[in-house]
């Protein structure tokens, strides 16, 4: 593993700013990258699985956790119109271009903060919280990440986990299965596992 990667909080490695275009659930979107963030070169399957099959309300509020450069939480901003979108990362670097995706996209409903996890967003509650894990931090990270999903749920919240299934997932639908009671499986694809567990 190198000695940097994108769940460091501020990357010093410097490389080439980078645009490429995608269209997800029929939204065609640009996006600016650069070093030291998740999968820059092109949307990850995983985060395209997230995305294809996540169930957003258009008056929902939903928190994109680990945002890197805000692909899930710019495409969640449109399906709920009339709710609010937020985009937390630890990386700087990425919480600067999640801002700067959300404006070239024209994304008026949703913000972009910096923070360890749940730190930035005090007691505040979602409908819907998306994960797609930042596997290379650790497993203590990331069930402390599915832990606290938990207390920011609001009644009968939604709360979306995608990993490589050669990564664990199955090991962290089952955590999911003990904060939450339960975890369904949604969607698989390219290697990838989609689960949901509800708060209710």
């Amino acid at each position: 593993m190198p000695s940097e990667h994108y769940f460091t909080p501020r990357p010093a490695s410097r490389g080439k700013r980078q645009t490429f275009t995608t269209t997800l659930r029929g939204h065609k979107l640009r996006l600016v990258t650069e070093p030291s963030v998740f999968s820059r070169a092109r949307v990850d399957r995983g985060t395209r699985l997230l995305v294809r099959h996540m169930e957003v309300g258009e008056e929902d509020r939903f928190l994109d956790l680990g945002c890197g450069y805000g692909v899930v939480g710019i495409v969640a901003a449109l399906l709920a119109s009339h709710g609010h979108v937020t985009l937390v990362d630890i990386n700087e670097r990425a919480v600067a271009l999640a801002r700067r995706n959300l404006a070239a996209n024209n994304i008026q409903n949703a913000e972009a903060l910096q923070g360890d996890g749940f730190a930035p967003l005090a007691d505040r509650t979602f409908d819907v919280i998306a994960l797609n894990p930042p596997i290379r931090a650790g497993i203590p990270v990331v069930h402390r990440l599915i832990d606290g999903s938990k207390d920011h749920l609001s009644p009968a919240g939604r709360f979306y986990l995608v990993a490589r299934t050669k990564q664990g997932v199955l090991r962290l639908a089952q955590k999911m299965t003990e904060v939450f009671g339960q975890a369904e499986a949604v969607a698989k694809g390219g290697g990838y596992r989609l689960y949901l567990s509800r708060l209710s």
